[in-house]
């Protein structure tokens, strides 16, 4: 029930800040590029520190710098040239110092960082297809996989019987899985009932929405059992404590990084809006 309480007490402080960061952003766009290549690279110092490669500054600071300068400089319209002059730095830094980093630490560093950084990057490719929305692909983005994330929690405590995966993540179970799922359906849509009861222009396809919801509370599951998986390699509980109850702020974006590109897809692919 600690652990209850301290997960309220978080989303009632972090939910009113990630809120006037988007009605700030809104307005200046550049505020969100920084606020993600900030949160980028304080992810990336969390996964790095899993294995100790915070102390290999060779391998630390080329990280820490991409993760925070890919979303900061995504209104210049780079695409794959920043991941690539990244990928390249670290080979040359394995080549040259090929005694003191080994390849499985060097790879561990660059698949993450890139992982992460493209799902975190996702969130800004998203609205850029319907200008004016900002807030609101925001608010579908981070808030599907964090309610479904909630509702497996609660569900998982109150009603859950049979583990999910046991040898991954002991404290989830099916029972919670499912209402994951549920709950994250019900956002979407209450999200797209919201939206159309205050919107005099276009609306959103609730059908669509019913469906992303679904899907996104899947793959935040695996997104979020994928760094589990990484937590248990390395032998750690959490990331991080930056977010109290939660743990770090990896711990509390593992679902995000993998759900957002899902959003991405859903809105370039689908009709998403009813004009």
């Amino acid at each position: 029930m600690d652990s209850m309480k301290s997960r309220l007490l978080t989303a009632a402080i972090g939910i009113p800040a990630g809120i006037l960061v988007m009605l700030l952003g809104e307005f200046f766009h550049g505020l969100l590029y920084i606020v993600i290549g900030a949160f980028c690279a304080i992810m990336i110092v969390e996964f790095l520190a899993a294995k100790q490669l915070q102390k290999n500054l060779k391998i630390f600071i080329p990280c820490v710098l991409y993760a925070f300068v890919q979303p900061t400089l995504y209104h210049f319209k780079l695409g794959m040239f920043i991941p690539y002059i990244f990928a390249l730095t670290i080979f040359v830094i394995m080549i040259l110092f090929h005694k003191d980093i080994g390849f499985s630490e060097a790879s561990f560093a660059l698949f993450g960082t890139i992982v992460i950084v493209f799902g975190m990057t996702s969130m800004l490719v998203v609205p850029d297809y319907y200008h004016g929305y900002y807030i609101l692909f925001f608010v579908i983005t981070l808030a599907v996989p964090w309610i479904a994330d909630g509702g497996a929690y609660f569900a998982g405590v109150f009603l859950g019987k049979h583990k999910l995966c046991p040898n991954i993540s002991p404290k989830k179970t099916i029972e919670g899985f499912i209402g994951g799922i549920i709950a994250g359906v019900i956002s979407a849509v209450a999200i797209a009932l919201v939206f159309n009861s205050v919107s005099n222009t276009a609306k959103l396809n609730v059908a669509l929405m019913l469906l992303l919801g679904a899907v996104v509370s899947v793959v935040s599951v695996v997104g979020d059992l994928s760094f589990s998986l990484i937590k248990r390699s390395c032998e750690i509980k959490d990331f991080g404590s930056f977010f109290p109850g939660h743990g770090g702020v990896l711990d509390r974006f593992d679902s995000v990084i993998f759900s957002a590109p899902i959003v991405f897809f859903m809105v370039k692919f689908f009709p998403l809006f009813v004009v």
